[in-house]
């Protein structure tokens, strides 16, 4: 069964830092573009930080510098560190194919909670 898992959020005082992870169960992902993308409470789903095969990196303008995407083929799995976190990086984080392939990844992962509060 092809499945992704996130795991590693929590609550986290401004400025802290938090490491997720996304295994990738039941498939082959290592030739494919990776993401994590976010959703924040009542807005829609983005994504925020991608890799490819080879490991070419990219973010969104609002978490460069703070975030670090990476990958582990062997493992099939992709990890996001987080730094200096903010308030508004307050939502559910998600990892995906980039695009999201449902021939892939039929359906997304439950995603893990990520609040960045004091």
């Amino acid at each position: 069964q092809v499945q992704l898992v996130e795991s590693g959020g929590g609550l986290v005082q401004p400025g802290g830092s938090l490491r997720l992870s996304c295994a990738a169960s039941g498939s082959d992902f290592s030739i494919y573009a990776m993401g994590w993308y976010r959703q924040p409470p009542g807005k829609q789903r983005d994504l925020v930080a991608g890799i490819t095969s080879g490991g070419i990196t990219n973010y969104v303008d609002s978490v460069k510098g703070r975030f670090t995407i990476s990958r582990d083929n062997a493992k099939n799995t992709v990890y996001l560190q987080m730094n200096s976190l903010k308030p508004e990086d307050t939502a559910v984080y998600y990892c995906n194919a980039v695009p999201p392939l449902n021939s892939l990844f039929p359906s997304w992962g439950q995603g893990t909670q990520v609040t960045v509060s004091s």
